[in-house]
C-alpha cells in the first residue's frame, strides 16, 4: 500500500501542473457539454497512462542490465525532478481558453496523442522521473507503484473535468497558481528523496 500511495501522490504532483494536456482538458470542460468533456478527459487519460507505462517499464528494463546507467538515471532524474518543482514554484499560471476544442472526435484523439506522445519534454521528463523511481523500488513493487501513477492520472483528469463542469465560474488563475505551488513542493520533496537514494548507492 505504501508504494501505491507513493505512486499516487507522485503521479498527482506530476500530472496536475498546467501543461498541454491539462489546457486541452480544461478548455473542453469550459466550452463543451459534460458528456464531451468527460470523453475528452478519458482519451487524454488513456494516452497519459500509456506514456507512463512506456517510460517506467521501458527505461527500467534497460537499467536493470547496467548498474552505471542505473546510477546516472537516478542522479539525472533526481535533478530534473527538483528542477521541475522549482520551475512550478516560479511559474505564474494563467488560464488560456483560446484553444479551439470544438472539433470532431477523431481530431480529439489525434490531438490528445500529439500533446502526449509527441511532446519531447513529456517523454524526457517522464522517462527520467519514472525511471529514477524504478531504481529505488523493490522489484516486486514496481507494478504497485505504477498502478498508483495510473490512478493519479484518472483521478486528476476526470476530477478536474467534473470540478470545472460544475464550478466553471470559480476556476481562475489563482486556483491554477495554488495547484502549481502545491505540486511544486511535492515534486521537490520527491526529487530530494531520489537524490538521497543516489547518494546511498555510492
Amino acid at each position: 500500500m505504501t508504494y501505491y500511495l507513493q505512486g499516487l501522490t507522485m503521479g498527482l504532483a506530476y500530472v496536475a501542473p498546467i501543461g498541454l494536456q491539462n489546457l486541452f482538458v480544461i478548455n473542453t470542460a469550459l466550452t463543451q457539454n459534460r458528456k464531451r468533456a468527460f470523453l475528452t478527459a478519458l482519451i487524454v487519460t488513456f494516452f497519459d497512462i500509456t506514456l507512463a507505462f512506456a517510460c517506467f517499464f521501458g527505461i527500467g528494463a534497460v537499467m536493470e542490465r547496467y548498474q552505471l546507467l542505473e546510477r546516472l538515471i537516478l542522479l539525472a532524474g533526481s535533478l530534473i525532478v527538483i528542477w521541475i518543482g522549482v520551475g512550478l514554484l516560479r511559474t505564474k499560471a494563467a488560464l488560456d481558453t483560446s484553444t479551439n476544442v470544438n472539433v470532431p472526435l477523431t481530431k480529439v484523439i489525434s490531438t490528445a496523442c500529439v500533446v502526449t506522445w509527441f511532446n519531447p519534454q513529456a517523454i524526457i521528463d517522464g522517462t527520467m522521473m519514472l525511471g529514477a523511481f524504478r531504481v529505488t523500488l523493490p522489484p516486486e513493487q514496481g507494478a504497485t507503484f505504477i498502478l498508483g501513477v495510473a490512478c493519479a492520472s484518472c483521478l486528476w483528469f476526470l476530477g478536474v473535468t467534473f470540478f470545472i463542469s460544475r464550478f466553471s465560474d470559480k476556476f481562475n488563475d489563482k486556483i491554477l497558481r495554488a495547484i502549481n505551488l502545491i505540486c511544486g513542493a511535492v515534486i521537490i520533496f520527491y526529487g530530494c528523496k531520489l537524490f538521497y537514494s543516489f547518494l546511498r548507492m555510492l
